[in-house]
């Protein structure tokens, strides 16, 4: 049973994190021995970069679970932990120096682990294992957790940024769609409006021609009547033309052929 999972689970996952790492670290420098073609080595070299920076992440998550459990344990534990990560830092420093022989071999400055800001400064960082106190190991990975952490605080900066303008764009497109929805229902009541009108318009253009047609009706009748009325009077003894109600001739009056006296 790995000591560690007795301690932390956090702990011995971390563990087997970084033991898996340096493991693709170790054939990962071997298999870069049998490559000839420079490109492919700096390709090679370059994933080995980011293997060793996600290796020193993890140790400085290691570094933080030690910290928060060194009142909870004894002195023992605390110090077979602190000598756990000094071995880590050693041996992720020996594939930093390895990284760095085989960079120079291959003329290639570019891959650089420690962002310091100078080279000479990044050369300070890598130091060979052998050649280091616990003093300076323990220095020299608080220096690279320092400046990871920076580089952590910068990426957050630029994260909360693009959420901020992320946030604003998000507020612009739902006011948008709210305008847009209601020029929709505006357009929809225009258009029921122009319907009705529609609608109405026919309504009345029956209404006129139906009128239309009532007083052509009623103005061929009053013609007739005039007509009739004019023949009449022109030719009274005319028998083919019936006497119009209330304009027939007056009566002629009857002579008796006996008068009283």
């Amino acid at each position: 049973m790995d000591p560690l999972s007795s301690i932390s689970d956090e702990l011995a996952e971390i563990d087997g994190q970084i033991s898996d790492i340096f493991r693709a670290l170790s054939n990962g420098f071997q298999k870069l021995e049998k490559i000839k073609d420079s490109n492919r080595q700096s390709r090679q070299l370059e994933e080995l970069t980011g293997k060793m920076r996600e290796c020193r992440r993890l140790i400085k998550e290691f570094d933080r679970e030690v910290k928060d459990l060194e009142s909870r344990n004894d002195p023992n534990t605390n110090r077979m932990l602190s000598e756990k990560k000094q071995s880590m830092i050693k041996e992720l420093n020996s594939y930093v120096n390895l990284k760095k022989q085989y960079a120079a071999n291959i003329g290639t400055n570019k891959i650089d682990l420690f962002d310091g800001p100078a080279e000479e400064h990044g050369e300070e960082n890598v130091l060979l294992a052998s050649k280091m106190t616990n003093q300076q190991l323990m220095d020299n990975g608080n220096q690279m957790m320092n400046e990871t952490d920076q580089a952590i605080e910068r990426s957050k900066k630029v994260v909360q940024d693009t959420v901020n303008v992320g946030t604003e764009t998000a507020a612009a497109l739902k006011a948008q769609t709210e305008q847009m929805s209601r020029i929709v229902n505006e357009l929809d009541s225009i258009h029921f409006s122009i319907k009705k009108a529609s609608q109405l318009v026919k309504e009345i253009g029956r209404q006129v021609a139906t009128d239309k047609c009532i007083m052509a009706l009623l103005f061929l009748i009053v013609v007739g009547v005039i007509a009739i009325i004019i023949v009449k009077l022109v030719n009274p003894h005319n028998k083919d033309i019936r006497d119009i109600p209330g304009l027939a001739p007056p009566a002629m009056t009857r002579k008796l052929l006996w008068n009283p006296i």
